[in-house]
């Protein structure tokens, strides 16, 4: 199994690489749109290869997908921690039961218990 996900590794980094290598041409990014870059006095445009938009808009997008998804299952998260501390509860409670002395049991029967 390992040599399978080293083979698929490779195989997606010669992949990358090759789209890197046919994409080296620089490509003019607008960070804003002409009318209100008017208002900022910041730089409005970006020089890159275009790989690395190509790569930059997928990495954008994975963050932007796990995040996401973090965020909706929150609920989940939640609700299996409140089982969880029930669950501990309970079992608390029922170590506590388990060690009263029952006045209506026999002695030998309540140790016998107590040993299982």
């Amino acid at each position: 199994m390992r040599y399978i996900r080293y083979a698929f590794l490779a195989g997606l980094a010669i992949c990358l690489v090759t789209i890197a290598m046919a994409n080296r041409g620089l490509v003019t990014l607008q960070l804003l749109p002409d009318e209100i870059a008017g208002f900022v006095n910041l730089p409005n445009t970006l020089k890159l290869p275009l790989f690395i938009v190509i790569f930059g808009g997928i990495v954008a997008g994975l963050l932007i997908g796990f995040v996401w998804e973090w965020f909706r299952e929150h609920k989940i998260r939640a609700q299996a921690s409140k089982s969880q501390r029930n669950v501990k509860e309970l079992e608390r409670e029922v170590v506590r039961l388990k060690g009263e002395k029952h006045d209506q049991q026999d002695d030998v029967l309540a140790l016998l218990e107590k040993a299982g």
